[in-house]
């Protein structure tokens, strides 16, 4: 227990001050909670020697209510420095955390670890913000009232100091024993809680495709195993500490026994007085009580230290270095984008391998090839998502590696075909793009978009809030807000994985207008789809099992016949690339 108090209290940083201050009105809160039961023994003591007063009394009297006021004042300190220290701590975790996931590679909430955040943010955090500063109060107030206590029985007589240390040492054997077993079962059932969340957040981001295919029995089972599994784990784990703590309440029964008939045995032999003996029966049943009510918290305090065990270890995962010091140069004879042997693996999976190419200022360069062969890796390698496994990626001549992570971004905007809107106003949706511009400068980056018409037909304007995700609006309107952020941000660098693959017809033409605002005077790096985004591309990279299997301009592929050729017969036949039109997707320069 005191090395989980050390652990709460080593990472409480700043706030060490405030909660050692608690510990110092929890000390004396454990003096004057046990000052009564020496008043008693001074009153016996007067009584039986026949020296009580009614002076006395009175005095003995203000003493007891100045005792409980000032034990009263210590106890209302101790809790408002600890339980404010918990929450300013925690809230100063929680940023901590986002600023470390931020600077977390995508693998890694790409790996199944959504559930092992949510869990930590919503359970570990918690648990230990609402019980954590006041459950450490409690231990440090029974530490020093079983010291005291013991102190009394020493000063009565050292053999049944003895005899009480020697039953302490008997509770700490049994309650190591709760302990090891308490803990092991709060990993499983903090480890369940997490699979628990997971299974919740699966169930509700899939409910539509869930009920599309009518699967929602199905699904909800699971949901509801997973509730039933939460329930058993939780059961088991009272079950099992309950007979641990059956016991060390059985060795608390059994050390007032002893100190009771001890003190009997040395009244008898006259080596304890009356006084004594009477002042002994007064406490001896609350002699062992602070350990009683101490070990009667391990339950929340081992599933305290798992809670620390699951908040350390994401903590502890490996961030992305973000040390370069290099500045990327506003202009530069080297190609904007180049690619040098670039390999890349999930883990042990290689992805990509001896990737390398150049991408010139303001030119454009099309990845296609078949699904998983590499090019969506490939864009978010160059926005440093991860880090290459081996070779180098430049841009300006300068290793990404090198360059503060803020200014690389700075230099790239990202456009996907599926798009997050934060619930917010749209106005603010927008201006994340770039924080410091004017409201003038929004509206017209959202004109550029084709959404300013759309924007003000909306109840409240740009002030109109939308729903998580972008919920309140249709796919295609979600798309056109996301350009007009990028719009906005006016990176040199555009990523881009085509917008209108998944829009209606009616959208498509709005978001191919705003693509075109978006990517004038820009270098593009584009994950192709369509046959009419290709055809206009300067360079073609086919990426088929990691490797750049074919490279050059439309009309060169189709001339040489290989795999790109197949590949566009097929999907014109098919329709799947487009529905083909002559119009340009997105006009260059």
């Amino acid at each position: 227990m005191t090395a989980l108090m050390k652990r709460i209290f080593i990472a409480s940083g700043k706030y060490k001050g405030r909660i050692a201050v608690a510990f110092v009105f929890s000390f004396l809160k454990g003096i004057l909670k046990n000052a009564p039961i020496g008043l008693a023994f001074f009153v016996l003591s007067a009584f039986y020697h026949g020296t009580e007063t009614p002076e006395m009394s009175l005095r003995i009297g203000i003493t007891l209510v100045v005792i409980l006021l000032i034990q009263m004042l210590f106890h209302n300190i101790s809790d408002r420095l600890q339980s404010a220290a918990g929450f300013l701590l925690f809230a100063d975790k929680r940023m901590e955390l986002g600023a470390h996931l931020r600077k977390m590679p995508m693998g890694y909430f790409t790996e199944g670890n959504i559930g092992k955040i949510s869990s930590v943010l919503s359970t570990d955090m918690v648990f230990i913000e609402e019980n954590g500063m006041s459950v450490l109060a409690d231990m440090m107030s029974y530490i020093f009232s079983q010291g005291i206590l013991l102190a009394f029985v020493f000063y009565f007589d050292i053999w049944l100091g003895l005899a009480g240390l020697a039953v302490l040492f008997l509770i700490l054997l049994v309650a190591r024993g709760l302990k090891k077993e308490a803990l092991e079962d709060s990993v499983i059932r903090q480890e369940q809680l997490e699979n628990l969340t997971e299974a919740v957040l699966d169930f509700t981001e899939g409910i539509g495709i869930i009920k599309t295919y009518n699967l929602l029995g199905e699904k909800s089972q699971a949901l509801a195993d997973s509730f039933r599994e939460t329930c058993r784990t939780s059961l088991e784990f009272e079950e099992n500490h309950t007979p641990w703590q059956r016991g060390l309440n059985l060795v608390y029964g059994f050390g007032v026994v002893v100190v009771t008939a001890l003190s009997v045995f040395l009244y008898f032999q006259g080596k304890l007085d009356v006084p004594y003996l009477v002042g002994i029966m007064l406490f001896v049943f609350d002699l062992f009580g602070p350990l009683k009510a101490l070990y009667g918290q391990s339950a929340r305090l081992t599933v305290m230290d798992s809670c620390m065990d699951r908040i350390e270890a994401v903590f502890a995962e490996q961030e992305l270095l973000d040390i370069g010091r290099e500045d990327i140069p506003e202009h530069s004879d080297a190609p904007e984008v180049q690619f040098e042997h670039v390999s890349f693996a999930y883990g042990e999976k290689d992805v990509l391998r001896d990737i390398t190419f150049d991408l010139e200022k303001n030119r454009m360069l099309a990845l296609v090839g078949p699904s998983g062969g590499g090019k969506s890796t490939i864009a978010s390698l160059l926005a440093r998502f991860w880090d290459v496994k081996s070779g180098r990626i430049l841009v300006r001549g300068k290793d990404v590696r090198n360059v503060p992570l803020s200014q690389l971004m700075d230099h790239i905007s990202m456009v996907f075909q599926r798009v997050y809107l934060f619930q917010d106003t749209i106005y603010n949706n927008i201006s994340m793009g770039r924080p410091g511009a004017s409201r003038e400068e929004v509206m017209e980056a959202a004109r550029k978009a084709r959404c300013y018409d759309f924007i003000m037909a909306l109840p409240e304007g740009f002030d109109t809030v939308v729903g998580e995700g972008g919920a309140s609006l249709s796919g295609g309107e979600q798309q056109r807000i996301s350009i007009a952020r990028c719009i906005l941000k006016d990176a040199p660098i555009v990523i881009l994985d085509e917008a209108t693959a998944s829009v209606d017809a009616d959208n498509e033409s709005y978001i191919q207008q705003a693509i075109s605002e978006l990517c004038k005077g820009k270098t593009l790096l584009v994950i192709a789809h369509r046959l009419n985004t290709i055809r206009h591309a300067d360079k073609i990279l086919v990426i088929a099992g990691g490797e750049i299997e074919e490279e050059g301009t439309h009309e060169d592929l189709m001339e040489k016949g290989g795999i790109y050729r197949k590949f566009v017969t097929a999907r014109e036949n098919s329709r799947g690339w487009s529905r083909v039109t002559d119009r340009p997707f997105i006009p260059l320069l």
